[in-house]
């Protein structure tokens, strides 16, 4: 019996407590229903009352939540640490998920429970992925990390408590910081939800260069908690504590409410001299830092590339104008700049770049605020045009020597594949560029080929920077422009003598920012040597060339810290590792096919070999259910690619995209509207279904594995002479013809017939069904989620109306989640597309809507033309529901079915024909 829980986080920890009480059950002839205090007995069909427990998620107590962060040059290893008492009679399924930085590699996961630890396991990723199928097959369950925002990302697992029992949590994560504005950043989100009895965050830094400064709050942080945030620094040392005591917590001293909501950072910064930079060395590991200080500024040559297609229309193209009218106001008058903006074609402001004073900025942001949007996004000949450009100002000698060239291009789609291929485009672009130009990308939004510009980009010496379709989004394109907006050097180079070190990471640097700071690591050949470690640095500066030789002062860590043990083990060698794989997924994308294939070997090797989970790699947890069967747990490592594929879920993995052997998810609601979501296309298809009330139609249907789901529409109350008659499913019949199943869910009742023996329950009560063959789970007047064994999984949403409304009536909404184990012979009106669907859209154009685009798509051998709109899915939000964007296919689907609407109609609720 499962009752209804509530939801609970703490320190980044978000636990979701469910309480349950354990039957056991054999066939499904001997089910328990369970609803509110009843139970009902399907073997005597009669129903009486349970004594009502007194049980309640007060009764798991969340006895401490500990953060214990330990950086060391620049290496933080962090390890959260939550203890959960079960005070209940009966056990409890806790459930429990922790917010980590996107850049973090988890390193450890266990659980202790009655003196027992479970422990994850670092694996290949295809190798975790064939154990994760075949733990689905045999009835197992999983759970994935799944995208979570901006900079964080969570991991998720539950697990069974016995009674009187307590759990421990650990999961350990380790990250290199990047300077970035001049300071380190640690950020630890806090979102207890409740009281802790013991609630801390510590956090010690360990610097040999010394530390500047350390600042340390929360945004949570009252005038009240602020006292109990403490720091002590002392030269090479500094150690920051939050540990608020319960009374502490409170909201208010009559209440249970809690303070403490939001996130916590620490940021830091180090001394810095003109010089060399610092080396540290651990066991035979060295790590080179290098951010001389003072150093001014060198001018620059940027070309802004703009994307005004018709895709930017609206707020993405207003919040783009007010980004670069800002953007160009804080040049210095010493750059040159140049604006090109490009759709089918582009357009250059000015056929030379300009020089920044007041005139030409202020020339230049009145220009801005003309643009509009048109056409499609021809990318490629804007961008060469702009390395023209800036190559044309060298040859002319207009603008100073040594200035750093640079590319910055906006865009929020895919460019046009006609006449290049994106790889033909790429090369290109690097071919022209040839090594002189830096290209930034950002990508707007969730629809840019982020993958595209990722691999562009790092062709050419720079990086890509999602921006997040938000309000502030002008910010977030303001705030990446500020980190590339001041080189101090350029061709950055660092020469260490061949015969003292190996295995050495990246040495060439296009660019050195202000605030920014360049890392070099690697193994040195012969401890002894170390006094001996000459190195070389190069590079271009201001008026002329930089160069610095000579001794670094470099040391072992028993002379840096004599009275401190090993931080956390070798960490100057974990930090090579986190740095050499980045690195190569990085290198992955620029090479020939051989070259990539090496450099991902290489990166899953270091990534097993330190048991980081990284994008090559899952953490693979065996969990503790009873003594017949053990579920697993996946923690996966999402690519910035994967998670903008994600963005129209809300952040949350699909198992669709998790796996390929998932399908696409399905729904029809409301109207009734069908939407086919394809996130390997980032995008969703829809169309409506027009009919009689009464006709019954085929959703689902898989002879193979004999599931049936059909869905009969209803009308309105009252119909308007003359106007649209509008339908809705109001009934839905759902078939397992292997084992005897049948159910029927109106908007009145739910009926279940399992080989005959009847049960029926209401939408008024909340209830839970168990069965070996298939479990329900209905939240009153909300929903109801339909789990067949091995197979698939359904929610169905209850459409509430008001019941003296003199027109419309309660309807269905009708969901498919998981349908990963249907056969290849699936089909109905959503059942087709459960295995995904091929198809292409041309770039939009103005359709009738002047704010819904029309584009042709190419499908199934047809040209259709379709029609940019929304629609709503209301699994989380059954009220409003949640906007998702789609391609209009019109007249009944036409052209996107297999044959006709029509052929799908049915003679009965558990009919074929």
């Amino acid at each position: 019996m499962r009752l209804s829980g509530e939801c609970t986080m703490s320190a980044g920890w978000i636990f979701c407590v469910f309480v349950c009480a354990c039957f056991t059950l054999g066939s499904f002839e001997t089910l328990v229903i369970t609803k509110g205090d009843e139970q009902w007995d399907s073997e005597t069909s009669t129903a009486r009352l349970l004594k009502k427990r007194s049980v309640s998620s007060a009764e798991i107590e969340v006895q401490s939540v500990k953060v214990d962060c330990k950086v060391t040059s620049r290496f933080a290893h962090t390890v959260m640490t939550t203890k959960a008492l079960n005070k209940a009679n009966i056990s409890q399924e806790v459930s429990f998920e922790v917010e980590l930085p996107k850049k973090s590699f988890i390193t450890n996961f266990s659980m202790e429970i009655d003196g027992k630890t479970y422990t994850g396991v670092v694996k290949e990723k295809e190798k975790a992925k064939e154990q994760y199928q075949k733990a689905v097959s045999s009835g197992q369950t999983a759970g994935l990390v799944k995208a979570s925002g901006r900079k964080m990302e969570k991991f998720s697992v539950s697990v069974n408590v016995a009674a009187d029992s307590s759990v421990v949590f650990i999961l350990t994560h380790e990250e290199l910081l990047q300077r970035q504005f001049g300071k380190y950043e640690l950020m630890i989100r806090v979102k207890p939800k409740q009281l802790v009895q013991h609630f801390k965050i510590v956090a010690d830094i360990y610097e040999p260069q010394g530390i500047a400064f350390v600042d340390a709050y929360g945004t949570f942080i009252t005038n009240e908690l602020l006292p109990l945030v403490e720091k002590t620094v002392s030269d090479k040392k500094a150690h920051v504590s939050f540990s608020p005591t319960l009374d502490q917590q409170r909201k208010c001293s009559e209440c249970d409410g809690t303070l403490i909501d939001g996130d916590f950072f620490i940021k830091y910064d180090v001394n810095r001299a003109h010089d060399i930079g610092d080396i540290q060395v651990v066991n035979g590991y060295f790590v080179h830092f290098f951010a001389p200080a003072s150093l001014p500024r060198v001018p620059k040559m940027v070309v802004f590339v703009i994307d005004n297609s018709y895709s930017m229309v609206g707020r993405k193209m207003s919040q783009t104008k007010e980004a670069l009218v800002t953007i160009l106001g804080e040049l210095p008058e010493d750059d040159y700049f140049a604006i090109i903006v490009f759709s089918t074609s582009f357009v250059v402001w000015r056929p030379h770049l300009s020089k920044a004073t007041k005139e030409n900025v202020h020339a230049a942001q009145e220009y801005v605020k003309t643009i509009e949007v048109l056409g499609s996004t021809e990318l490629h000949d804007a961008v060469i045009h702009g390395v023209e450009m800036l190559y044309e100002e060298q040859r002319n000698g207009t603008a100073p020597e040594n200035m750093v060239l640079m590319i910055i291009l906006l865009t929020d789609g895919e460019p046009n594949k006609w006449p290049r291929s994106l790889p033909e485009i790429q090369e290109s672009i690097r071919n022209a560029i040839n090594g002189n130009i830096t290209l930034f990308s950002l990508a707007f939004g969730n629809n840019a080929d982020y993958g595209f510009l990722d691999t562009l980009s790092k062709q050419n010496d720079g990086l890509v920077r999602r921006i997040y379709e938000d309000s502030d989004a002008p910010l977030q394109l303001q705030g990446f422009y500020e980190e590339v907006s001041s080189p101090l050097l350029s061709e950055v180079n660092f020469h260490y003598p061949d015969n003292t070190v190996n295995s050495l990471t990246r040495s060439h640097f296009k660019q050195l920012f202000n605030g920014s700071e360049i890392m070099v690591a690697g193994r040195l050949n012969d401890l002894n040597d170390i006094n001996n470690f000459a190195i070389e640095v190069s590079a271009q500066g201001f008026e002329n060339n930089f160069e610095l030789k000579g001794q670094t002062n470099a040391q072992k860590w028993e002379t840096i810290f004599p009275d401190e043990e090993y931080i956390f083990g070798d960490y100057i060698e974990r930090l090579w590792a986190y740095l050499t794989i980045q690195e190569l997924l990085d290198k992955k994308d620029k090479g020939t096919p051989e070259e990539k294939g090496n450099t991902t070997a290489d990166a899953l090797s270091l990534s097993l070999k330190y048991n980081f989970v990284t994008p090559l790699t899952s953490m693979v947890v065996t969990k503790p259910e009873d003594e017949t069967k053990n579920d697993m747990f996946i923690a996966d490592k999402l690519t910035e690619e994967e998670r903008g594929k994600l963005g129209r879920y809300g952040g949350f993995m699909p198992a669709s995209y998790s796996y390929g052997s998932y399908a696409s998810p399905t729904y029809v609601d409301g109207d009734p509207h069908f939407i086919i979501e394809l996130p390997e296309k980032n995008d969703a298809l829809c169309f409506n279904i027009d009919d009689e009330p009464g006709t019954i139609f085929n959703l689902v249907r898989d002879p193979l594995t004999g599931i049936l789901v059909n869905g009969q529409t209803i009308g309105d109350k009252k119909v308007i002479p003359g106007e649209k008659v509008n339908t809705y499913f109001g009934r839905f019949g759902i078939v397992h013809e292997k084992f005897g199943i049948r159910l029927t869910v109106s908007t009145k009742e739910i009926s279940v017939s399992d080989k005959g023996k009847q049960a029926k329950f209401f939408w008024t009560e909340t209830a839970t069904v168990k069965g070996p063959n298939m479990d329900l789970q209905v939240i009153k007047d909300r929903s109801l989620t339909v789990t067949l064994r091995n197979s698939v999984k359904f929610l169905i949403i209850l459409h509430k109306v008001w019941q003296k409304h003199p027109y419309h009536q309660d309807y269905l909404g009708f969901y498919t989640l998981d349908s990963h184990l249907f056969s290849s012979n699936i089909h109905g009106l959503l059942g087709q597309f459960y295995h995904g669907l091929e198809f292409e859209v041309s770039e939009p154009f103005p359709g009738k809507d002047p704010k819904k685009p029309d584009a042709i798509m190419f499908v199934k051998g047809q040209e259709l033309v379709v029609t940019r709109g929304w629609q709503r899915d209301f699994r989380q939000d059954v009220k409003n529901g949640k906007q998702v964007p789609c391609w209009f296919v019109h007249n009944n689907g036409t052209g996107l079915l297999d044959g006709v609407h029509t052929d799908y109609i049915v003679s009965g609720l558990f009919k074929t024909v």
